[in-house]
């Protein structure tokens, strides 16, 4: 089994991490938004992975296309529109998976908020779908920044989802992601995080995948929604899909996911969430079976309430801090697991309001998370997120004691 490398004591410098490159100032998972983050000094640019139907793994935070790229505009694509069931819920859209390479490469990318970021709208139009090699040939150019890549929905692809045409689409992701590693000879493990919101992925990685290819990479749990009460959890989010498919499939839950129902003291079934997976026996659990680090939902850490008569189409704040702070950060870093919470954005939308009533900053956000034992987050707007790290720093450095 791959060890998880005890990081959180060896990191000492929180890291920042360009959640879909610099997505909050060009169009997300583009290389011109990767090389924005990189010049605005993030340590690590995140693409999300999905594949095509000619087996190459692109950029694109889902499989569905139309939010991100201009494939409704093409006619030559119409008939590809379809319904499939991702993760358990029905999506009408254009799917990577039903086209080539070639085909991905006649689309262009547009950010999917054009109306909280006309800034990067902007620019809609303007860049390609990179595949992940490319991606990994930009972070190799600057020897400082590694690559966080997160495999979506690798159950789906592996598993239950189907082409177009109706025949299985069977592809492991995180097979494929490795042999893109070995091939293009982006290695190290100190400038590679592999993360998913899935487990089985995970633990086959720490177990079979990375041996086989004798590599050690650190690998993060995402955690979703805790409070499966909370109204603001979309559909899907407050489980790992892996254990809701392979539980209503009849798999032995306890042969897959082996000493997880001990940690948890109660057998496993399809009810399990993240809301069990947080707990101090189950983040022991995943630093001891695969586990370097985990990637906690903000909500999560400082929970939110919600804002009565919120407008969920204005950029305003939508929700408000509780004033209080869960022991998740503490208890992961007790486990000996790095904690890198996502994801902080500088609109209003996105924010939440203080005490005072008073949309949350990014440089505020961001001291409160590092405050609480955080060793990084994700962000969209990376030169804000430096500048807040760095501030954070250099208050931490004046507050300590001076030699004599």
């Amino acid at each position: 089994m791959q060890p998880a490398t005890d990081l959180a004591e060896s990191a000492p410098v929180p890291v920042v991490i360009a959640h879909r490159g610099a997505s909050g100032w060009l169009p997300e998972h583009t290389l011109a938004a990767y090389a924005l983050a990189i010049e605005q000094g993030a340590d690590f640019i995140e693409p999300d992975l999905v594949v095509t139907r000619d087996r190459v793994l692109i950029a694109r935070h889902e499989n569905a296309l139309s939010g991100s790229t201009d494939v409704a505009a093409h006619p030559e694509f119409t008939a590809r529109r379809t319904t499939k069931r991702i993760d358990g819920v029905a999506v009408t859209d254009w799917f990577a998976e039903d086209f080539s390479l070639a085909e991905i490469k006649t689309l262009r990318a547009r950010t999917p908020w054009p109306a909280l970021r006309p800034q990067a709208a902007r620019h809609d139009g303007d860049f390609e779908i990179p595949t992940f090699a490319e991606v990994i040939a930009l972070a190799g150019a600057h020897p400082r920044v590694g690559i966080y890549p997160e495999t979506k929905h690798p159950t789906f692809f592996a598993d239950e989802g189907r082409h177009l045409d109706g025949t299985p689409i069977a592809i492991d992701t995180s097979a494929l992601l490795l042999a893109t590693l070995r091939e293009t000879g982006f290695v190290d493990p100190s400038r590679v995080f592999i993360q998913s919101f899935e487990l089985y992925n995970l633990l086959r990685l720490a177990t079979e995948l990375l041996p086989a290819a004798g590599l050690k990479i650190p690998l993060v749990q995402l955690l979703g929604n805790t409070d499966p009460a909370d109204a603001r959890a979309h559909d899907g989010f407050s489980q790992p899909w892996d254990l809701v498919f392979h539980a209503a499939n009849g798999a032995d839950l306890a042969a897959l996911y082996a000493g997880l129902g001990t940690a948890l003291g109660a057998p496993l079934d399809r009810r399990i969430g993240y809301a069990q997976l947080t707990s101090p026996a189950a983040l022991a659990w995943m630093r001891a079976r695969y586990a370097a680090g985990v990637g906690p939902w903000i909500s999560n850490i400082v929970p939110r309430t919600g804002l009565p008569g919120a407008d969920p189409n204005a950029n305003a704040a939508q929700t408000q801090l509780t004033g209080r702070a869960t022991t998740l950060i503490a208890d992961a870093r007790a486990a000996g697991l790095l904690v890198h919470p996502y994801t902080l954005r500088a609109e209003a939308r996105f924010a939440a309001l203080d005490r005072h009533g008073q949309v949350q900053s990014v440089d505020a956000a961001a001291r409160q998370l590092l405050d609480l034992g955080a060793n990084g987050w994700f962000t969209d707007q990376p030169d804000l997120g430096v500048a807040a790290r760095d501030a954070w720093l250099d208050a931490k450095a004046r507050a300590a004691p001076q030699p004599r």
